[in-house]
């Protein structure tokens, strides 16, 4: 991309900053320029948000049908999917599978919760309780 083809489209989810982008000047050498933005960027982030905050309302209402442990919401609100909270808290995927299951949540060692609390950055007793249903 040339350096006056960088998009300028005011993008709403950069909150009035600027991202830099590399692009190829007049020299035909690479140089940043600062973008505020890009309309396709835009919409498929806000296509991504979106997804999310369905999984964590998907997450709240099956936490209260007991179909999983408040794990899931708390995963979900957090961003965190099992694989990249296998790689923060040290515990193996199927760890985290099992303690997504109300019953193995509610008898986890004060150990395991507490890993979970810092990783999620959220307290013991916040990580037992979930939102109620919208």
């Amino acid at each position: 991309m040339k350096t006056e083809q960088v998009p300028q489209d005011d993008s709403p989810s950069y909150s009035g900053h600027k991202k830099l982008i590399y692009a190829v000047n007049d020299k035909g050498h690479y140089s940043g320029i600062q973008s505020s933005g890009w309309e396709v960027e835009n919409f498929a982030t806000q296509m991504a948000v979106a997804e999310l905050k369905q999984q964590t309302q998907e997450a709240i209402a099956n936490y209260h049908q007991g179909k999983v442990s408040a794990l899931a919401y708390h995963m979900c609100h957090r961003r965190f999917d099992i694989v990249s909270l296998a790689q923060c808290t040290g515990f193996y995927q199927w760890q985290i599978r099992r303690h997504l299951t109300p019953r193995v949540f509610r008898g986890l060692s004060q150990r395991k919760l507490t890993i979970y609390s810092q990783v999620l950055s959220v307290s013991i007793a916040q990580l037992s309780s979930v939102p109620k249903l919208p």
